[in-house]
């Protein structure tokens, strides 16, 4: 019942569905229970709102949420660290849900995996007691699309992409989705389904890392990278402007393409854009860390001893999410080097890295001021860069936040 289950569940419940939600997590449970949301894009109206129906219901055990009729997957898909799928969490939801299964249910993966899990690994789980796949019970793949802290789209409004074991497994998945979500788009297969996500995002991968290596070009060359996207957006065909930044983060973009690589692999085929853009977006904390050492170069400073503040340490703007988020490899980084780091985040007012507590610091001028150099890694909205330039020594830009502003006494500079 993360940031996937828990929006789709009030979707469902607000469709007319009575919803179980179940999760390992004793206290998201009792959270949940008592009307208070633990995803900052569900506010405590929505679930309070959904319980106040009667609908719903949350638990720990798959066994105390009675007969169901419907068993949707949203588990995490993390990779170890070998970069290699784990997808234990998969497996441990069907060893809860394999003795509850029963004639005309419909199982659904909405996890991110590498094409082929639902048929070689939910499948025969969920054989294993007699009943079969697209005969006794209805199978079926639909990715999720969850963007958290998009306003403009969310769980109702962005099309389901649907795939089911056979013909009428689609059918009844695409029937499901259609009473709750706006749009919903049949494919022929699990493995289509499956991976029309793996393409979505390592579309993004492949690109970002792109425009990273062409701002490490433009930086050799002496040229604005940022200005020159910003021109090249203006062609009205033909190109789809990327930004470089610090590195990529967040639950998909770093991980998914290796779910399809690492399958590949398997069959003997070494899928080289996405291991080359992965190497390269995963570089690019190193890559920052170079540049905010030769600023303080310039300012006859040593890296080591250095005070730096970070600017930003969730993987997107605007959230409190800091799962993969490149800030964290840039503070250990920094901090390996001898440098005091602190952060400054609105969305995240303590953070736990590289084995310490810390807690995010007050943007005011006086604090500012104490720094050598503020570093920008994510791009809040509501954050008055133009006040950072004014009061700060020195600010390294990685997501070009401080675009068109003049540094004055600050020395500036950006990716």
């Amino acid at each position: 019942m993360g940031y996937v289950g828990l929006p789709l569940a009030l979707e469902f419940i607000e469709a007319g569905f009575p919803v179980a939600g179940i999760d390992v997590d004793g206290q998201k449970v009792s959270q949940m229970r008592e009307g208070r949301s633990h995803i900052g894009d569900v506010p405590d109206e929505r679930l309070g709102a959904a319980l106040a129906t009667g609908r719903f219901s949350a638990h720990t055990e798959f066994a105390e949420a009675g007969d169901l009729d419907i068993v949707i997957i949203c588990v995490p898909t993390p990779l170890r660290k070998t970069r290699d799928p784990d997808i234990s969490y998969i497996v441990s939801a069907l060893d809860s849900i394999a003795p509850q299964m029963r004639k005309g249910m419909l199982v659904v993966l909405e996890s991110t995996t590498y094409p082929g899990t639902t048929e070689e690994i939910l499948r025969p789980r969920l054989e294993a007691g007699g009943l079969k796949a697209g005969e006794d019970f209805h199978l079926a793949f639909s990715p999720e699309r969850v963007d958290p802290g998009n306003k403009e789209f969310d769980t109702h409004n962005t099309p389901k992409v649907v795939g089911g074991m056979t013909p009428a497994c689609t059918e009844m998945a695409a029937a499901l989705y259609g009473a709750a979500v706006s749009e919903v788009v049949s494919v022929s297969s699990t493995q289509s389904a499956e991976m029309v996500k793996l393409l979505e995002n390592t579309f993004r991968a492949v690109n970002i890392g792109l425009v990273n290596e062409i701002a490490l070009m433009c930086d050799r060359l002496g040229i604005n990278v940022w200005e020159v996207i910003d021109a090249a957006a203006t062609k009205p065909f033909g190109f789809m402007p990327f930004y470089p930044g610090p590195g990529i983060g967040g639950h998909c973009i770093p991980l998914d393409p290796h779910y399809l690589s690492w399958k590949l692999k398997t069959l003997n085929f070494y899928a080289k854009f996405i291991e080359l853009a992965s190497e390269i977006n995963a570089n690019m904390p190193l890559y920052v860390v170079g540049k905010v050492t030769d600023l303080l170069n310039e300012m006859e400073k040593s890296v080591r001893g250095a005070k730096i503040l970070v600017l930003g340490v969730t993987y997107k703007p605007d959230t409190g999410d800091v799962r993969e988020s490149p800030a964290l490899d840039l503070i250990r980084l920094l901090e390996d080097r001898g440098a005091v780091v602190d952060y400054a985040d609105p969305y995240v007012p303590e953070l736990r890295t590289n084995g310490s507590e810390k807690r995010s610091v007050d943007l005011t001028p006086a604090t500012l001021a104490t720094y050598d150099c503020a570093v920008i890694v994510t791009h809040h909205r509501d954050v008055d860069y133009q006040a950072v330039v004014d009061h700060s020594v020195a600010v390294f830009d990685a997501r070009n936040a401080t675009g068109g502003m003049k540094p004055g006494t600050c020395r500036l500079r950006r990716l």
